[in-house]
């Protein structure tokens, strides 16, 4: 049967993998058109040489000539700030860290630019993710199942993660039952300029981004305490690879006296679990982690070394009204749960209780810098079955 007549509005970023996907689906017959998000105009806080937007878009409209497919650039500025970067503002000033390629995909590509396409005539959107769609049926109605990329070291299922039914019954993703390799020779073949174009590690559609002069545009630098905590917290060894004491399944809330203050930042707000950069602290014999921040004090609670036991826990929760099901929420009962929350971790064996009002997730391993705000997605086997927020 000829695809001819089925419409696909590629989201084409001016990287590889979109580039290939809008390659293959001309290949394969579709009538193709290729689109270009511009969602930011600041170039203050880019990294111009890294990913600027104007020589993205260039590039992509370079492809879309190559292929002898129409293409246009379409202005999602405003609605970008109003739904991606005014949410990032209001949860850093919380305390909290998002995950604005899950919000991006939410609420921008999957969303306002679907209702774009479909306006444009499309039957289907694209997108160069490495993730796959799957039908089944139940009841004679169809069920859209969201699965692991082929690639499992470009898997991209969990950026995707707070997808619905309809946005998946309306989505082609061209890439992903190909190795990321592969995508790179079929671009050289057929001489794409993207095909040697270093991946994108900017935000959605954005570019590289200083971070911290980002928040400033909203966030006000705010001078406040950093208080080192010693491995032996209250008394107990937290932590040493061993499960000596398992206090590691709640979030410890720290005091000031609990510490040393051994410097000072400009803004608590700015700083996530986790990190090192950015604390400008020297003299210590290890490196310093942000294990827990306080917006409310403005103090940033630090400790030495990645393997700090203050870095790890066993447990998080989900607000119910924070769960999200992709298919069907009974998928989440099965024997052999999985999690991740963050990209590219490791698939991680997990188990859960709830009550009416949230749902604890409880890990086989401790797991380094769970922060809220972030995405928990859960699997069956290569199956993305829903997500949740974490609190």
């Amino acid at each position: 049967m000829s695809n001819a007549k089925t419409r696909v509005v590629v989201a084409m970023s001016g990287g590889v993998d979109s580039s290939v996907a809008a390659y293959l689906l001309k290949k394969d017959g579709y009538d193709v058109l290729g689109v270009f998000m511009k969602n930011w105009h600041d170039t203050n806080v880019t990294i111009s040489k890294e990913c600027p937007w104007l020589e993205d878009s260039y590039d992509a409209m370079l492809v879309a000539e190559k292929l002898s497919i129409p293409f246009q650039v379409i202005d999602l500025s405003k609605d970008y700030k109003k739904k991606i970067v005014d949410y990032m503002f209001e949860e850093y000033k919380n305390g909290r860290t998002p995950n604005p390629d899950v919000l991006c995909n939410r609420e921008i590509k999957f969303d306002l630019f679907l209702d774009i396409a479909i306006k444009l005539g499309a039957d289907y959107i694209a997108t160069g993710h490495y993730a796959q769609v799957t039908e089944s049926k139940k009841n004679n109605n169809s069920l859209f199942h969201l699965k692991s990329g082929k690639d499992k070291s470009k898997d991209q299922s969990y950026f995707l993660c707070q997808l619905n039914q309809f946005q998946l019954s309306k989505t082609i993703f061209p890439i992903g039952k190909i190795n990321k390799k592969d995508v790179r020779k079929i671009a050289k073949k057929n001489n794409l300029i993207t095909a040697d174009k270093k991946d994108s590690q900017g935000l959605c559609f954005i570019g590289k981004v200083k971070l911290p002069d980002f928040l400033q545009q909203s966030l006000k630098p705010k001078n406040g305490n950093v208080v080192l905590i010693d491995k032996y917290f209250n008394g107990y060894k937290l932590y040493s690879n061993t499960k000596e004491i398992n206090i590691t399944s709640q979030k410890i809330q720290y005091k000031k006296s609990d510490g040393e203050i051994i410097g000072h930042h400009n803004g608590a707000h700015f700083y996530t679990i986790g990190q090192r950069k950015g604390l400008s602290i020297g003299g210590r014999v290890k490196p310093l982690y942000v294990l827990s921040t306080d917006v409310v004090n403005n103090i940033i609670y630090v400790g030495e070394g990645s393997d700090h036991p203050g870095l790890f826990r066993s447990s998080l929760k989900v607000p119910t009204s924070k769960m999200h099901f992709i298919s069907d929420p009974k998928k989440i009962e099965v024997k052999n749960l999985k999690a991740r929350i963050r990209y590219r971790q490791a698939l991680q064996d997990v188990s859960f209780t709830k009550n009416s009002e949230n749902y604890y997730f409880n890990f086989k391993n401790l797991q380094k810098a769970i922060t809220s705000g972030q995405f928990i997605a859960l699997y069956d086997n290569e199956e993305l079955i829903c997500s949740g927020v974490i609190d």
